[in-house]
């Protein structure tokens, strides 16, 4: 079966499209994929969703035109990656606007709003959608993320000892695979939200160009400063780093609020030097000369090493992995990679791209995999990852209006 998967993740960017190809068992599918494409947002539907993934208030009628503004992107995305319309069925993921894990100590349930009008996008692509994968997993208890661990899974497998993959977009998660064979073959895959990778990094480059740019491409700026390993330290032992999983996080937690307090750290342990971060301008070749311009590359340089070193601690907590898989756009990142390769000990650090998944391919992938599960009735919730009673059917099918449901694929 066609499946066409479309993710906007947390860094809130653009979609990222994959039409993929799925046979056989559903634990173990023999697939391929045929297409993809990344699509990105407009500028200002950027700001505006980012804005709101950080608390800002909107009106009713705003939030409406929003929907449609993102269902309309995602079509195009669709459009991109598959021109002739040959998927079958659509998974969407929608646009995340806010990410609440659940809280029994505080009598909390979870909840996670992902923004889509999913008729408009069946009618849109005349193809049926499976959209709302996070509702099901919250209701029986669990956090509702990170769904991808059972899909990496399903199309990577393990090797001679415990894998781990990782991606960065704006939030960093690990998905741990047990190893293929020996004693610990039969142990659980695991999986869990990480902390921060771009989202700190995306806006602090925002301000400290004053909106010039949205990401330090390849890390250059950052390689340019100074990492002060201090603060990271520091900065490691706040709770949610210390949290076992399972746990999951988002832009709620690791943005505009939680840079500033990360900047006011990084200012008083630089306050000798009697400048300021804010509006400090990138540097054309090489690091900025300025005492404001230093100042801005040792922030990225520090939260570029932050974003490694969680990762880092949760690994030395688990099994030791063989090898560390990346994608995400932070895969592209040259001084955070180095940091990854710097921190975690013993462990190959490698691009999923090797194993024939780009780094904008695997989330999308994910999710096509997720609609197709739905398709055949599969459970595409691991509930040692979510923290659920138990294993749930992910996702709702919307048909394209005026169409009959068809049967399982």
């Amino acid at each position: 079966m066609r499946v066409l998967g479309l993710m906007s993740g947390t860094s809130a960017d653009g979609v990222d499209a994959v039409l993929a190809s799925f046979s056989g068992r559903p634990r173990r599918p023999r697939w391929r994929i045929l297409a993809s494409a990344s699509h990105p947002y407009p500028a200002d539907l950027r700001r505006r969703l980012v804005a709101i993934g950080q608390g800002a208030s909107s009106t009713s009628a705003e939030l409406l035109d929003l929907a449609e503004a993102v269902t309309e992107q995602q079509a195009l995305a669709a459009r991109a990656c598959d021109p002739e319309q040959r998927a079958e069925l659509v998974g969407c993921h929608g646009q995340t606007l806010w990410h609440r894990p659940p809280d029994p100590a505080g009598g909390r349930r979870g909840a996670s709003w992902q923004l889509l009008q999913a008729p408009l996008l069946a009618a849109l692509l005349q193809a049926p959608v499976v959209h709302d994968f996070r509702s099901a997993d919250l209701a029986l208890g669990g956090q509702g993320a990170p769904l991808v661990p059972p899909a990496d899974d399903a199309l990577l497998g393990g090797i001679g000892g415990w894998r781990a993959l990782l991606n960065l977009g704006g939030i960093a998660n690990l998905t741990l695979l047990p190893p293929a064979c020996g004693p610990e073959r039969n142990a659980g895959v695991r999986g869990w939200d990480c902390g921060p990778a771009n989202t700190l990094l995306d806006l602090a480059v925002s301000r400290f160009s004053n909106g010039a740019l949205s990401f330090d491409a390849e890390g250059r700026w950052a390689a340019g400063g100074r990492v002060l390993e201090p603060l990271i330290q520091r900065w490691l032992e706040e709770p949610y780093f210390r949290r076992t999983p399972p746990k999951s996080t988002g832009r709620e937690s690791f943005g505009a609020h939680d840079l500033n307090r990360r900047l006011a750290d990084l200012q008083a342990f630089r306050q000798e030097s009697g400048s300021g971060l804010a509006g400090a301008p990138p540097p054309a070749s090489g690091p900025a000369e300025t005492a404001a311009g230093a100042e801005a590359a040792d922030a990225l340089a520090t939260l570029s090493a932050f974003s490694a070193a969680v990762v880092a601690a949760d690994l030395e907590r688990g099994p030791r992995p063989l090898e560390l898989l990346v994608a995400g756009g932070g895969a592209r990142n040259g001084f955070l990679i180095e940091q990854l390769r710097r921190r975690c000990r013993g462990c190959a650090v490698l691009p999923l791209a090797e194993q024939g998944i780009g780094d904008s391919e695997r989330e999308a992938l994910a999710f096509a995999l997720l609609a197709w599960w739905h398709q055949r009735g599969h459970p595409g919730s691991l509930p040692a990852v979510t923290g659920a009673r138990r294993a749930s059917r992910l996702g709702v099918r919307v048909d394209c209006p005026g169409a009959a449901a068809g049967p399982p694929g």
